[in-house]
């Protein structure tokens, strides 16, 4: 790794420099020099001098600084002279540049400065076209200007060869002034200048851009930079609209500028091709009162000290969102704050009290993350302990340009350990002109503070580690990490457990050191340490596998920031919709309160032009995995984005990295909305046609009769596990059933990624499922039956609706966690019949087939069918063995309380089954009763009073009549008359309630339920485009809606709620639609969470009915 260097200037001017291979600070060689201000970058330092002038520090490398210095001698032919420098007037010079537009003699060639030499003297470069020429150099043409060549022909009237002088920079290691520009106009006196900008180079550090503002406020820009030119060539004024105090260039394209206003500047349209930008936009300070003091630019980081010397973050800074989004408060009294190569902070921090204006210099590293915090309860430096000031302890506040600093508790704690004359002393002003130097050194006090031995740390003093973020920390450390994880509380316990360990462990995500205790080098003439004024790390490159003498690990950590980048695709919103590559970053902060607050952005490129989209990930309410295209997909709900029925549908490269993403996500939503362990026993379970399990806790407003909770602000969270349905009540019993019919139960635990204690609970699951395509034929009287169809016809390969071309060679399985087990084989078991090769007839494309030849059918078709395979870990344990097609539980209230749990189910061929011994404590039972039925069922439900429905495989409805706990099984089926004309297929009966839908997506009401006739008398039509209901444990209605009205192109599934249902309006009166495109089923039986009702006023008087009061009838009743 090449050494780097620290730079910090002190109250007298002196420049010191801190080595990564040294161990002590290094006065500059000069002594006369007085540096006002240094800005590092890389290989190189730029100061301002309390002469005005700039200087310019190259460091030391092997390869010297050379710089060719070349003009081109021109001549003419004529009949006498032959070739002679006596040119037309219409020619170039006789010496002139390249182009010949302008002269250059040899002798008008000076060095820019003291710091060139001169190698040698003029020479003719005897190379023409990069090969060796025997003509002397000379290049010869018909006329200027022309293509030249080396061969003299007889037309060859001009002649040209290049002389050549290399002049050497020879202040490489030390400072050296930089001319002034002649005859050009210099920018006033500079008060401040910035070094950034090589990094938007291919070849970082050959580009460095530098930045000055001028006394007036001017921003002036230094042209000409280069590789062999390193001092530059001349000032250009950048227009600024208003004045500025100081700006802060980043090793990237960001440019931050402070105002005398104490507002903000930021520079847009940085890049190669325009280094000084295109336009200023301006951001408020942090505070609304208070003014920015200084401002710092990283790579992708931005920290400001307003006037009150609090330390602000910018978050969401990056090249495509150079302003930022938000500001975060960072507790501590800081003067300075710089940043490093690779985004580490370097702050001057402001210590003790009025009378003791010594400034420690402390250094947080953080190796993988540009986000971080600063937090010290003691600072080092030359062997002397200085107690933090009251504001050291760490506050994060949440800002959007307008919110204030806030103190933290512990602020207070610190507080109450100084002394009284410290606590009574006033801050001093620390102004940000010029006069800062000479008013902390007149203000300096001359006692030199007594040293004392620093106190360790006692391993009990360390506060418990939280738990580490989900995603593990990669093993590799560099910039190209896509981790970027700084967990500082965990940090601090690794420090803590690995203290006689090297000084950073293989694989950990971050470090955070501070300066440890130091010795100026020899030749100082000071006692004490020095008083710094300023500080610059920028070209300082410290990462994971440095091995720094001088770092010492700092204090306890009280909070943590990080963030993850990564690479993903993104489904373009607008048309053509296409997949676009894009960069991810997941942000966190931590609140004063400890909340977690995070976004998400993303950064995509459209017409050379930088742009990003932003998620607030508290305004996230579902992360699904979908099925797009063969990617490892998954999209991103807010509310708004539900509204418009467009989520944010993002690809992974890989399986791992979805989950990592999905896991991450999630996790933070959870914590956003205090979430954790397992769903609780009133929560609505849902899947996915993907089969994925999603689970939304409800609030009282989510079933209250005013103010109703919105469908499109509910929050869904993944459950681990793949289910085709599943139903729950509120005992917290959850069954479900795959695909292939398999029975599952829920065991009661919930995590994103068990830890190994967990393990026990988390089963391996499997289930499997059959992708069908069908194969289409017509006939024509020549051939038969061909795949040469009409051109009005459906491909000879197709889905069932004939709407997709689907064949056997571009069929995959539902996404990509699924894998083939079989091979593709002709399916015999399709509703309507086949013959024996497995064709359906019909007369015509799309009609209802059958599978017998009749003499009027023309097309034919058979289904083709494959099975794929998915296997996961997840809380689920088998029920086996018979497999199941429906199954449904008996709701009931909350206070409930019952021995055994009414489980009903359909098994795959249509039997009736009651499964027995189901309790909370043994949610899976203990065996199955058969139940007599004269055909096969398709569809059973039973709610409140063990009231059984069912419908047959022909549309026939059924109630089970005299079901009791004494008597599961019931004792017989009684008939119900299906809706005029229509076919149901699903039910769902609640507690005083019954649904239906049928075969053409209607929902249906049966009215007339009562306890003593409990079939009811007729049904009513509420509702079409539904295709699953699930009526709850307090008659609330939800829906799975095929599709939303307005939204033709969404994929049919979307969640939907029944609004305005009560006891005077079982039916409801309208539909709220919330998160949809590919949903399969809901159950909403397990919610009994009401709105706590208003107490009504005592009745004044007797009462008006001579009747004595009935009894209420409570939950237990009418739900056991």
């Amino acid at each position: 790794m090449p050494i780097t260097l620290l730079w910090a200037v002190d109250v007298y001017g002196r420049v010191y420099g801190l080595s990564t291979a040294g161990q002590c600070w290094e006065r500059a060689d000069d002594m006369l020099l007085e540096l006002k201000r240094v800005t590092a970058g890389k290989d190189r330092c730029w100061g301002i001098g309390c002469d005005h002038h700039v200087y310019l520090n190259m460091m030391p490398s092997e390869t010297p600084i050379r710089y060719r210095e070349e003009t081109y001698e021109n001549q003419r032919w004529n009949p006498v002279d032959s070739f002679t420098d006596t040119l037309l007037p219409t020619d170039r010079w006789p010496w002139s540049d390249v182009t010949g537009m302008n002269p250059q003699p040899l002798h008008s060639f000076e060095l820019p400065s003291r710091s060139w030499d001169w190698e040698g003297d003029w020479y003719v470069d005897q190379n023409c076209g990069g090969e060796p020429s025997q003509t002397g150099g000379w290049e010869y043409a018909v006329d200027f200007p022309a293509n030249f060549s080396p061969d003299k022909k007889w037309n060859s009237c001009v002649r040209r060869r290049r002389w050549i002088r290399y002049r050497r920079y020879t202040a490489q290691g030390t400072w050296a002034k930089i001319p002034l520009d002649n005859p050009r106009k210099p920018p006033l006196p500079l008060c401040d200048i910035s070094c950034g900008g090589w990094e938007m180079s291919d070849q970082s550090g050959r580009y460095p851009y530098l930045w000055g503002v001028s006394q007036q406020g001017e921003v002036w820009f230094r042209e000409g930079i280069h590789p062999r030119v390193p001092e530059g060539s001349r000032w250009e004024e950048v227009e600024v609209p208003k004045e500025v105090a100081q700006l802060s260039a980043g090793p990237g394209d960001l440019l931050w500028a402070l105002l005398w206003d104490g507002n903000l500047l930021v520079r847009t349209g940085l890049t190669l091709d325009s280094p000084t930008g295109t336009s200023w936009v301006e951001v408020e300070s942090p505070g609304k009162e208070i003014e920015a003091l200084h401002v710092a630019v990283g790579v992708s980081v931005v920290w400001v000290v307003t006037k009150d010397y609090k330390v602000w973050f910018r978050r969401g800074v990056n090249s495509h969102n150079p302003c930022g989004s938000g500001w975060i408060s960072i507790g501590g009294e800081m003067m300075v704050v710089d940043v490093g190569l690779n985004d580490q902070v370097c702050i001057n921090n402001r210590v003790g009290s009025c009378n003791e204006t010594d400034l420690i210099i402390s250094l947080i590293f953080f190796l993988l993350s540009p986000y971080v915090l600063f937090n010290r309860k003691k600072c080092e430096f030359g062997g002397q302990l200085t107690e933090a000031s009251q504001g050291s302890v760490l506050s994060c506040t949440d800002s959007d340009s307008e919110l204030g600093p806030t103190d933290s508790q512990n602020s207070t704690k610190d507080k109450d350990t100084l002394s009284a004359s410290q606590q009574d002393a006033p801050k001093p002003f620390i102004p940000a002109s010029d006069s800062f130097i000479n008013s902390l050194v007149s203000d300096r006090d001359k006692t030199s503070t007594p040293q004392l031995s620093i106190a360790e740390v006692q391993q009990e003093e360390v506060e418990e580690p939280s738990p580490a973020p989900i995603l593990p920390t990669p093993e590799t450390a560099g910039h190209d990490v896509p981790w970027m994880n700084v967990d500082l509380e965990g940090a601090e316990a690794a420090r803590c457990a690995q203290a006689a360990g090297p000084l950073l462990g293989e694989g950990s995500a971050a470090a955070t050191y501070a300066l440890g205790t130091l010795e100026t080098s020899h030749g100082v003439g000071e006692e004490d340490g020095p008083v710094w004024t300023w500080i610059s790390g920028g070209g300082c490159d410290v990462d994971a596998s440095s091995q720094i003498s001088w770092l010492s690990p700092t204090g306890i950590w009280t909070t943590s920031v990080w963030v993850r980048k990564g690479a993903l695709r993104w489904w373009r919103d607008w048309k053509p919709q296409r997949w676009v590559d894009v960069a991810v970053a997941l942000e966190q902060s931590t609140k004063s309160d400890g909340r977690k607050d995070s976004i998400f952005f993303v950064y995509y490129t459209q017409y050379d032009e930088k742009k990003y989209l932003h998620v607030f990930i508290n305004e996230v309410t579902a992360l699904v995995p979908v099925l797009r295209d063969c990617h490892y997909a998954f999209a991103v709900y807010t509310a708004q984005r539900t509204k418009q029925r467009w989520p944010l549908v993002l690809a992974a490269q890989t399986e791992k990295d979805m989950n990592d993403w999905l896991c991450l996500l999630s996790d933070c939503c959870c914590k956003c909305r205090g979430l954790t362990g397992p769903p609780s026993r009133q929560a609505l379970w849902s899947t996915t046609s993907k089969g994925d399990i999603m689970v939304h806790e409800p609030s009282f407003s989510l079933e209250a009769p005013a103010n109703t909770l919105a469908c499109d602000l509910m929050f869904w969270r993944q459950v681990p596990g793949h289910l085709r349905c599943v139903e729950s009540n509120s005992l917290g019993l959850v069954w479900g059933f795959g695909w292939d019919g398999t029975a599952w139960v829920y065991s009661g635990r919930y995590g994103q990624q068990p830890t190994p204690g967990d393990a026990v609970q988390m089963h391996q699951q499997t289930d499997v499922r059959s992708v069908h395509v069908y194969e289409n034929q017509r006939w024509n009287p020549m051939t038969g039956y061909t795949d040469k169809g009409l051109p009005t016809d459906r491909p000879m390969w197709s889905d069932e609706s004939g709407l997709k071309e689907c064949t056997k060679g571009n069929t995959h399985p539902p996404s990509p966690e699924w894998s083939w087990v079989s091979e593709w084989a002709v399916d015999y078991n399709v509703p309507g019949g086949t013959d024996k090769e497995g064709w359906q007839y019909a007369a015509d494309f799309p009609v209802t087939f059958h599978g017998h030849k009749t003499m009027k059918d023309f097309v034919r078709r058979r289904r083709w069918t494959r099975k794929c395979k998915v296997t996961l870990r997840g809380p689920w344990q088998q029920v086996p063995p018979i497999r199941l097609s429906d199954i449904s539980l008996m709701p009931c209230l909350a206070q409930s309380s019952m021995e055994q749990v009414p489980v009903w189910a359909l098994s795959d061929k249509g039997d009736v089954l009651c499964r027995l011994g189901v309790s909370p404590k043994n949610p899976a039972g203990s065996s199955w009763l058969h139940v007599g039925t004269d055909q096969p069922f398709k569809s059973i439900s039973i709610g409140g009073a063990n009231q059984v429905w069912a419908i047959a495989k022909d549309g026939a409805v059924f109630y089970r009549g005299s079901v009791s706990p004494l008597n599961p099984a019931g004792e017989c089926w009684y008939h119900i008359p299906s809706p005029p004309r229509q076919t149901l297929r699903q039910l769902s009966v609640g507690r005083t309630s019954v649904f239906s839908v049928d075969e053409n997506s209607n929902l249906w009401y049966r009215q007339g339920l009562t306890p003593s006739y409990p079939q009811g008398s007729a049904w009513e039509l509420i509702s079409n485009n539904v295709t699953k209901v699930s009526v709850g444990p307090l008659d609330q209605v939800w829906t799975i809606a095929d599709g939303v009205p307005g939204f033709p192109a969404e994929i049919s599934g979307a969640v939907c709620h029944r609004l305005g249902v009560g006891p005077m309006q079982p039916k409801g009166q309208s539909w709220d639609y919330g998160v949809g495109g590919g949903w399969e089923h809901i159950s909403v039986r397990g919610n009994s969470v009401e709105a706590p009702r208003a107490p009504h006023p005592a009745p004044v008087g007797p009462p008006r009915s001579p009747l004595p009061p009935r009894p209420q009838v409570n939950g237990n009743a009418v739900g056991v």
